[in-house]
């Protein structure tokens, strides 16, 4: 077994996202779904390491797709510290003071 990733891609003709599985030199092209009784252990989908995962959130981002929850953001945390550390200058140089 290699190394798997997922990669993401905007799909914007079918108004989704489109998954590459890829392990190695292996490519994964279908998900066999199976029926399991209650109470049975299911394994994972599929396992990937923290770095594929970090990828995938990266492809996602640049597909256009953000969290839910989207107030602690980085995104929006940079752009609030962006603005405060303009209207600290401002404020500096409205009072005579070195930034």
């Amino acid at each position: 077994m290699g190394k798997t990733e997922i990669r993401a891609i905007a799909a914007p003709w079918h108004n989704g996202v489109e998954l590459l599985v890829r392990d190695g030199d292996a490519f994964g092209v279908t998900v066999v779904m199976e029926g399991k009784k209650p109470g049975m252990v299911v394994d994972p989908t599929i396992r990937i390491s923290r770095t594929a995962a970090q990828t995938l959130i990266d492809d996602l981002w640049q597909a256009g797709f953000r969290p839910t929850e989207g107030s602690g953001s980085a995104g929006s945390l940079k752009a609030t510290e962006k603005h405060l550390q303009d209207m600290r200058k401002i404020a500096f140089k409205q009072l005579g003071l070195d930034v």
